[in-house]
Order: C-alpha cells, then structure tokens, then sequence
C-alpha cells in the first residue's frame, strides 16, 4: 500500500445538520467556469485533467494541474473563477463539499457585490468579471 499526502488545512468547524457532498466537474474545452460565487461551506478539491485557472477572493489567480489538489474556506470567501485553460481539451476535477444547513451550496455573485469588494480581489486579477 502507497498513500501520498496532497492537501493539509485546517477547516472551519462543522455546524449541526450540515451534509456532504462530492462531485466530479467536467469542463467543455474553453469553458469559463460557472462566474463569480460563494460556498456554503469549505470544499475539498483535486484535478482529475486538464488545467483550470482558479482564483478565490484574495488570492492571485493560478493555474491547477491534474494531480493537484485544492481547498476553498466557503462562507464569505468569493470564488471568482474555475476556468478551463484548454481550448482543445476538457478539464475534470473533484470536489467534497461540508454544506451549511438550510444554505443553498453555490450563491452566485452579482455585479453589485463584486464591485462593493473590489478591494478584497488580488491586484493580479482581471479588472472585470
């Protein structure tokens, strides 16, 4: 048997009558993603295939590989994108989601808010959605 670490973190805690959920996601080449959105609750990635630009609220943008894994705080914390970099290709990846109770787990972002948190967003991000 071979087990190989790829992803420590420190989750928030989980709240009574919260419930998992796992998905595989798969990614039309050139796909942009489903636009800006929060979690409900913290996600658990890896990437199955291809390569998906990812940037979560704060962060530079950065590229995700197969065989890398990924980790979302959920709650406030604005995902802003998951795009497929391939115009040939799919990309696939897994996630397990810790979903808050009574929480849809995807809320998408308007316009609005994006603007009212284009300080929290890495100088290294586009300008525009």
């Amino acid at each position: 048997m071979s087990v190989t670490d790829l992803l420590q973190v420190m989750p928030p805690p989980i709240v009574d009558g919260s419930h998992g959920m796992m998905q595989v996601i798969e990614l039309p080449p050139g796909d942009a993603g489903v636009g800006a959105h929060r979690h409900s609750g913290p996600v658990f990635g890896y990437v199955i295939e291809g390569e998906i630009l990812f940037e979560l609220e704060g962060d530079a943008p950065y590229v995700l590989k197969a065989g890398d894994a990924f980790f979302e705080p959920g709650g406030d914390v604005i995902h802003y994108q998951a795009a497929n970099l391939s115009s040939e290709s799919r990309s696939r990846f897994f996630v397990a989601m810790l979903c808050a109770p009574d929480v849809p787990m995807i809320t998408m972002v308007d316009d609005d808010e994006i603007a009212a948190r284009r300080d929290r967003r890495h100088p290294a991000a586009p300008a525009a959605r």
